[in-house]
């Protein structure tokens, strides 16, 4: 079945419309090439949320330091990469004027015994002085002073199921011991803190419980010195001051920076960033071969009828916006089932590995005009069919 362009004047037959006409004419191609664009765009929004969770998770201990500025081995990468230095670096900061009070951090993976089944897992600890607030977060600050206590600990509640259902036993009341480098520890709070790429879980302790479940650590080595400064004193000045004092084994970042330097070790000294960026633009060209295909095929079937349109005087502008109307239409209904199917997507991720997995406007703008892009650039390779539309050959 044609449609029909007889009754129809060149005022009255507007782009929109046709582009439309043409593309109800077969439902089932319009719902291939809706369905090739939700496809698309979910894998789109699949690769950017991975990319997101990665980062976002990868700085919420960095986020979490109490303190403006960090004090770092000159040689430190990432919290998977880390270079210690002597802790005489971190106490000789105190004297700079601006400098409230320094804190030492202890950061290293130790072998956790899951208390279901005995399995040994590496865990990510962390060392504070439960003197000091370190860390901003609630489960932390309400019990740090338990940690005061030998041998206790606060287990994240974002951990992964393979290291127990600590967080259950917790919640229920039950005591809950286990061992951690073969030394026997019980768990006396929670606190969240999301997994990363590199890091599955983590425990919190005090500096002096630290040192006796990770008895290979060196002591007087720290990997973390955090500034915390007094109230009203400028970052940038009192940063330059610490700077004049500084030895070569050791740098100091404020904490944006030093959450800047986490986010671009993962994206450029690691395959991962680079992976996840690698698949929005093989879901982008995917999906501009679908929207291709089937625009293709629609000129090729129509056109008999551009070539009569021609000849009833419509201009070649008109005919190509027909197509490019026709893509911006199959965008915009390929887009929403792409959004709604990858929220529930980022639902189901978030359940299977606690990756912070969410959905801000942003993203969805930029996977919109990714995905209108995609389809445009389609519609510029398919019009080319156009330029074959003689109005001699209908007659």
């Amino acid at each position: 079945m044609k449609t029909d362009y007889r009754a129809t004047s060149p005022r009255q037959k507007r782009p929109l419309f046709l582009a439309w006409l043409q593309l109800r004419q077969k439902w089932a191609r319009l719902l291939v090439a809706v369905t090739g664009i939700s496809f698309a765009a979910v894998l789109m929004f699949l690769q950017l949320g991975f990319r997101g969770a990665l980062f976002s998770s990868a700085v919420e201990f960095h986020q979490s330091l109490n303190g403006e500025l960090i004090m770092l081995s000159s040689r430190y990468r990432s919290l998977i990469s880390l270079d210690r230095f002597t802790e005489r670096r971190l106490y000789a900061m105190a004297g700079v004027p601006g400098v409230q009070s320094i804190s030492p951090v202890y950061l290293n993976f130790i072998q956790w015994r899951n208390p279901d089944n005995n399995q040994i897992w590496d865990i990510f600890a962390i060392g504070i002085n439960p003197e000091h607030q370190v860390m901003n977060l609630p489960g932390v600050q309400a019990n740090r002073q338990q940690l005061r206590e030998p041998d206790t600990v606060l287990f994240n509640r974002g951990s992964r199921q393979e290291f127990g259902p600590i967080t259950q036993y917790f919640q229920a009341g039950d005591l809950i011991q286990t061992e951690v480098d073969e030394r026997r520890i019980k768990v006396k709070g929670l606190f969240q803190l999301s997994p990363t790429f590199g890091i599955n879980a983590y425990l919190i302790t005090s500096d002096l419980n630290f040192l006796r479940l990770a008895e290979f650590r060196q002591p007087g080595l720290i990997d973390v010195g955090v500034l915390k400064l007094e109230a009203g004193a400028d970052v940038q000045q009192v940063l330059a001051q610490v700077e004049l004092h500084l030895p070569k084994d050791v740098k100091v970042l404020t904490k944006e920076d030093y959450a800047k330097a986490e986010v671009a070790f993962w994206n450029t000294s690691t395959p991962v960033g680079y992976t996840f960026d690698l698949g929005v633009v093989i879901a982008f060209i995917v999906g501009a071969v679908i929207v291709y295909q089937i625009l293709y095929s629609d000129v090729t079937e129509h056109l008999p009828e551009y070539a009569t349109l021609k000849a009833m005087g419509f201009h070649d502008r008109y005919l190509l916006m027909v197509v490019y109307q026709e893509s911006l239409i199959l965008a915009t209904l390929g887009f929403i089932p792409g959004v709604l199917i990858a929220l529930g997507f980022y639902q189901v991720t978030h359940w299977a590995t606690l990756l912070p997995m969410t959905m801000d406007l942003g993203r969805v703008l930029f996977v919109f005009v990714l995905t209108l892009v995609m389809c445009l650039v389609s519609a510029t390779v398919a019009v080319r069919k156009l330029q074959t539309a003689d109005p001699a050959d209908v007659y």
